[in-house]
């Protein structure tokens, strides 16, 4: 299978390159910084692997080298939980998402012959917060901002059916490994000062990276999966629940709380992320038979943390 992948470099993409690569596929690693990309990817260690320079939302000879393609994986955009929301920050969140998707559909569009699937991600930020909500699949956008970026994302990657291609969109919940999201909140526990992060109260929807990157491999191959699907565990817990299970598989305390003004201070609007979550099910996913290796935290952060 021969798979081109933006996005390749983060933290969910580089894992699965070193999956496909590792599994005899050709790799295009599709980069706006090729230096970077090539230490990521050496290679001596990824021979079959090609990095292409391209520019996220901007048409170029790029969109050349997706006909050939069998699968295209779009993961890229602008990190969100990283520094204040400036209208200029919010402005780049949406636009590498929109018109990044856009532009790989229309590349997508015009080759010949075309890929026959996109997997695109996009994120349950698409259900609004709340504290007492549960969502699937089937529950309406919310009205934030990050609600109204997934809509737009998505809406972009809904074109590609246009072409005849197969779509897949994940709806990532918080991916756990090591580095992302929890290597931020690692050191505070090694240091016997971890605790939850603002009330406590609220949902954090979690998955493990080696299941969302099984995921996205059956999205891939499989050919009766289609369609919107979130990627998340089937058991979120709440950050209060985070909290004492890191506690006790890292034998930390985990009394500290970290208040949500320090966040605040921080990031901005962009600590909606972490301060308010959403009770998110993958019912879908559940249905489509995935069988997930850490169904439950405990099982994923002791494989982590071990």
């Amino acid at each position: 299978m021969k798979v081109a992948i933006t996005g390749a470099t983060g933290f969910v993409g580089s894992r699965l390159v070193e999956r496909l690569h590792g599994e005899g596929n050709r790799v295009l690693v599709f980069t706006r910084n090729i230096v970077y990309a090539r230490k990521v990817f050496p290679a001596e260690a990824f021979p079959n692997l090609e990095i292409i320079a391209y520019t996220p939302g901007v048409s170029g000879s790029w969109q050349d080298a997706i006909a050939g393609c069998d699968a295209v994986v779009n993961l890229a955009g602008e990190p969100i939980a990283e520094g204040r929301w400036t209208p200029e920050r919010k402005q780049a969140i949406l636009n590498s998402r929109q018109l990044g998707t856009q532009k790989i559909v229309e590349a997508i569009a015009k080759a010949n012959p075309k890929p026959t699937v996109l997997v695109n991600a996009s994120a349950i930020g698409y259900y609004g917060t709340n504290e007492t909500a549960s969502f699937d699949e089937t529950s309406p956008a919310g009205k934030d901002f990050l609600a109204q970026v997934c809509q737009a994302w998505e809406a972009e990657a809904q074109k590609v059916k246009d072409a005849g291609v197969r779509l897949v969109i994940l709806r990532f919940g918080i991916v756990l490994g090591n580095g992302g999201a929890l290597g931020k909140m690692i050191p505070p526990f090694k240091l016997f000062a971890g605790g939850p992060i603002g009330s406590g109260r609220q949902w954090f929807s979690w998955i493990h990276l080696d299941d969302i990157v099984n995921l996205i491999l059956q999205a891939l191959t499989k050919t009766e999966i289609e369609g919107i699907y979130n990627a998340t565990a089937p058991n979120p817990v709440r950050m209060t629940d985070l909290s004492q299970t890191m506690g006790k598989v890292m034998n930390r305390p985990s009394w500290l709380p970290v208040p949500a003004l320090a966040l605040e201070v921080l990031l901005g609007d962009g600590a909606i992320v972490v301060l308010e979550g959403q009770k998110v099910l993958p019912k879908r996913t559940l249905e489509a038979g995935f069988n997930y290796q850490y169904p439950d935290l405990p099982s994923a952060l002791t494989q982590i943390l071990h």
